[in-house]
C-alpha cells in the first residue's frame, strides 16, 4: 500500500508551498488539499505567467493528475467559482481533474459578515483576519452547526441553509452589527449551482482506495505550522490544524499511512497580520527583504512583516510535524546582504531558552548567530555545487541544527529555478 506524502509550511505561512507542489507533482498521481480555506494564496509562476490559487490544489497545472479538495477544507462557492473560471480561461479543464469532498464545510454569506463583526468587536485586540469567513465557518463546524458540501445534494438544502442563516442573524443582532447580504446571497446561490457541476465525493474512501491500488498521493497544506490552532502562536492563528497530523484528519488517512514529510521554510521569516514575531525587523533591512522578496499577500495584497530566520521556531515546527526533508525557499532574496543573522535561542526574564515558548512575544529577545552573505546572483544555479561557499555553510548549519537534510533550494520564482540535491 502506498503512503501519503505531506507538504506543509514550517513558519507563519507564505513559504512558497504552491511552487514546490507544482515541482513535485509529476511524481504523484493525486494532489489533495487537507485544510484551510480561500484565505490561503498559493502563487505559481512558469512560462511567463503568474497564477494564484486559493482553494484548488496546486497540482492542477500538471495534466492528468487527480486533484481533491479534502474534508478538512472550508469552501466559499463564490471564490471557488471565480478561481475555477479563471483557470478554465487559461486552458485548464478542472471538471475532469478536480473533485470536492462531501465533508468539506461551506462558507456562507453570513460567515463573512460574522468575521467582520467579530473583528470590529475586538477593537485593538483584533487578530487581523482576511475577512473571508474562515473562522466563523470553522466555528460552526466545531459547534456542530455547519453546512457541508455534501448537503448540496440533499433535497432540503435550502431549509438547512435558512436555519444556519437564522442562527447567524441572531448573533449579528446581539452584536448590533449593520449589514446587507442580499447581493452576497444572490452570488452565493448562483455559485452553489456551479459547484454542483463538479464531482462531489466521499474523499476518504477515494483516497484510501487509491493507496490500496498503489497510486501515490501528495497532501498539500495551507498557511504554516506556527499558525496551527493548537500549536501556533495562539490566539493569533488560523482556525484549522496546519501541522502534519491535520493531513490525517483532513483527508481521512491513518497516521501509519504518512510517508515523507516535506517541510518548507524561507531563508528568512515573514508574517501577515497581528501576533508575535520574535525576529521581526523594523529597519531598512526589513524593508529591503519585503521589496526584494515581493512580500505582499497573494490574496489580500497586505504587506508581510519580515525578519531573520528563527531556528528556535523552525526546530519546533520540525519536531511537531515529523519533517523528513526540508525545502528552503527564496534564498535569492538574500543575495545582496553583507551579513545574514539567524536566531538560535531566546533570552527571556526566566533565562535563555532554545524552546518555543507558550507565548512568543513580550520580553523575549532573540540570540543571533551571524553568517557572511553570499553576495552573488543565484538565479542561474542549477546544482548545489553552483552555490557559493557562504550559502552552502548557511544551508549546512540549518541541517546540523534541525537534524534534517535540506533537499530542495529555490533560487527564483520560476519552476526551473529550483535546485534539487
Amino acid at each position: 500500500m502506498e503512503k501519503v506524502d505531506v507538504i506543509l509550511g514550517l513558519q507563519w505561512g507564505d513559504e512558497g508551498k504552491g511552487k514546490v507542489v507544482d515541482v513535485l507533482t509529476p511524481r504523484y498521481d493525486v494532489v489533495a488539499r487537507f485544510q484551510g480555506g480561500p484565505n490561503a494564496g498559493h502563487t505559481l509562476e512558469f512560462d511567463g505567467q503568474k497564477y494564484i490559487l486559493r482553494s484548488i490544489p496546486s497540482g492542477i497545472f500538471q495534466g492528468g493528475k487527480t486533484n481533491i479538495i479534502g474534508g478538512g477544507v472550508v469552501v466559499d462557492p463564490v471564490l471557488f467559482r471565480d478561481e475555477a473560471e479563471a483557470l478554465a480561461r487559461s486552458g485548464h479543464d478542472l471538471t475532469r481533474q478536480l473533485a470536492v469532498s462531501k465533508k468539506a464545510h461551506l462558507i456562507l454569506p453570513t460567515h463573512r459578515v460574522l468575521d467582520a463583526a467579530y473583528e470590529a468587536a475586538k477593537g485593538d485586540q483584533r487578530i487581523g483576519t482576511t475577512g473571508k469567513g474562515i473562522g466563523p465557518a470553522y466555528t460552526d463546524k466545531v459547534s456542530r452547526n455547519g453546512l457541508r458540501v455534501g448537503d448540496l445534494l440533499e433535497p432540503d438544502f435550502r431549509a438547512r441553509y435558512e436555519r444556519a442563516k437564522g442562527r447567524h442573524e441572531a448573533i449579528l443582532r446581539s452584536l448590533g452589527f449593520a449589514y446587507d447580504i442580499a447581493e452576497l446571497e444572490r452570488q452565493w446561490f448562483s455559485a452553489v449551482e456551479y459547484l454542483r457541476n463538479y464531482r462531489i465525493i466521499d474523499s476518504e474512501y477515494v483516497i484510501n482506495k487509491m493507496l490500496c491500488e498503489g497510486r501515490s498521493v501528495l497532501a498539500e497544506g495551507a498557511q504554516g505550522t506556527l499558525l496551527d490552532v493548537d500549536f501556533g502562536s495562539y490566539p493569533f492563528v488560523t482556525s484549522s490544524n496546519t501541522v502534519c497530523a491535520g493531513a490525517c484528519t483532513g483527508l481521512g488517512v491513518a497516521p501509519n499511512r504518512i510517508g515523507e514529510v516535506y517541510g518548507i521554510f524561507k531563508a528568512y521569516c515573514t508574517r501577515v497580520g497581528s501576533g508575535p514575531f520574535p525576529t521581526e525587523l523594523f529597519d531598512e533591512t526589513g524593508r529591503r527583504m519585503r521589496e526584494i522578496g515581493r512580500e505582499y499577500g497573494a490574496v489580500t495584497g497586505r504587506e508581510r512583516r519580515c525578519g531573520w530566520l528563527d531556528l528556535v521556531a523552525l526546530k519546533y515546527a520540525v519536531m511537531i510535524d515529523g519533517v523528513t526533508q526540508l525545502i528552503m525557499m527564496k534564498a535569492d532574496v538574500m543575495n545582496d546582504f553583507d551579513t545574514i543573522r539567524v536566531a538560535v535561542a531566546y533570552d527571556t526574564p526566566a533565562g535563555r531558552t532554545e524552546e518555543f515558548p507558550f507565548e512568543a512575544g513580550g520580553e523575549l529577545r532573540p540570540v543571533y548567530r551571524e553568517f557572511p552573505g553570499w553576495k552573488c546572483d543565484l538565479g542561474h544555479a542549477r546544482c548545489y555545487d553552483d552555490f557559493p561557499a557562504e550559502l552552502r555553510a548557511y544551508v549546512e548549519f540549518i541541517e546540523q541544527q534541525t537534524g534534517v537534510p535540506v533537499r530542495i533550494i529555490s533560487v527564483g520564482p520560476d519552476r526551473g529555478q529550483t535546485v534539487v540535491r
